[in-house]
């Protein structure tokens, strides 16, 4: 009896682990309305493949700093709107943390910017919740009560 309550334990314990998932991987639409028009507003993004920021090049500038974050830019120069959307780097989502708000600035020559950044909406997703992982964490445990109170 003692023995397949171990075994259970560290079934149990193992499929934990399994569940447990590396960081962040942060996804996001990498593009420019300059070279796509698909990648303005509104957004068509059938043809973009959205992009796993965990694989972005490391920038020279910012040596260690991994991407956390979704970045939309959206300039205004000379009255022509144009869009860049990508991985972000630094900061934190939104002004304050809060997502709904962007950072915006006007600036001389006639530029408008409004800097958006996310860590949650669709496009800015963290790891994928993965549902097999959590089934066989329940096994685990269902088969640890079933050694404990019923052998």
């Amino acid at each position: 009896m003692a023995i397949g309550i171990r075994f259970s334990f560290l079934a149990t314990v193992f499929l934990l682990i399994c569940c447990i998932q590396e960081g962040f991987s942060i996804k996001c639409w990498v593009c420019r309305s300059d070279n796509d028009p698909k990648c303005g507003d509104p957004f068509d993004n059938t043809t973009t493949p959205i992009t796993d920021c965990k694989q972005e090049e490391e920038l020279s500038h910012l040596p260690g700093v991994k991407p956390t974050m979704c970045r939309k830019i959206r300039q205004k120069v000379n009255g022509e709107w144009r869009y860049f959307r990508s991985c972000a780097y630094m900061g934190e989502p939104g002004i304050a943390g809060d997502e709904r708000f962007c950072l915006m600035r006007t600036g001389t020559y006639n530029i408008f910017m409004e800097y958006c950044t996310c860590s949650s909406k669709d496009g800015c997703n963290l790891a994928p919740y993965q549902h097999g992982n959590w089934l066989l964490l329940l096994i685990g445990l269902i088969t640890t009560v079933r050694y404990i109170f019923i052998v």
